[in-house]
């Protein structure tokens, strides 16, 4: 049953991936309390070149509402601050000339259920897409056992493991959701 197992495989590392996209974009999500992940992406004009902000500066976590950005090269700190605020992370960057700070404020309860229904959105659109990797995995094998390069058992079986690679996957998701949707709710 090489065949199955190959796309059994190619089927377990795309669904592999999209849950890691799905936390690697939940993890840019604001939650009340300082990320640093919200900054990935973020790209400064430096000497003419867009530098990630992580590749000029030292990004800490000072508390549980503070991102601390230092510079290497303070003439950076304007850079620094217009990129922040192009990217459009929802917090103004305050600079003091040494320094670029982000301030957390809270969330209002209103904001938590939005940002809640963005992180379901997110999750649905993930779940579309471990359903298209099945239904891409169920058409090769189905190919294969219409073209006798697989017995019509071994497609059977094979589409059994599919479904149980796409029922984990889709449980994957629930959980990310879930654990974000917490993040979010808790004050």
């Amino acid at each position: 049953m090489g065949i199955a197992e190959d796309i059994i495989d190619d089927l377990k590392t795309r669904i592999d991936k999209t849950l890691d996209d799905l936390r690697h974009e939940l993890s840019k999500q604001r939650t009340g309390r300082a990320n640093p992940a919200i900054l990935d992406g973020i790209k400064v004009d430096y000497y003419g070149a867009p530098t990630p902000l992580n590749g000029i500066a030292s990004i800490t976590v000072a508390d549980a509402r503070l991102i601390v950005i230092k510079p290497w090269d303070r003439s950076v700190i304007q850079l620094i601050e217009k990129a922040i605020q192009q990217a459009d992370v929802g917090i103004n960057p305050q600079a003091d000339g040494e320094v670029v700070r982000l301030v957390f404020p809270p969330l209002t309860e209103e904001r938590r259920r939005d940002l809640t229904k963005v992180v379901k959105n997110k999750g649905e659109e993930h779940k579309v897409a471990i359903r298209s990797i099945r239904r891409e995995a169920k058409d090769m094998i189905d190919e294969y056992v219409k073209d006798g390069e697989l017995p019509e058992d071994d497609g059977k079986k094979a589409m059994e493991k599919v479904q149980a690679q796409v029922d984990t996957g889709v449980k994957g998701v629930d959980e990310i959701v879930a654990k974000k949707t917490k993040d979010l709710m808790e004050v």
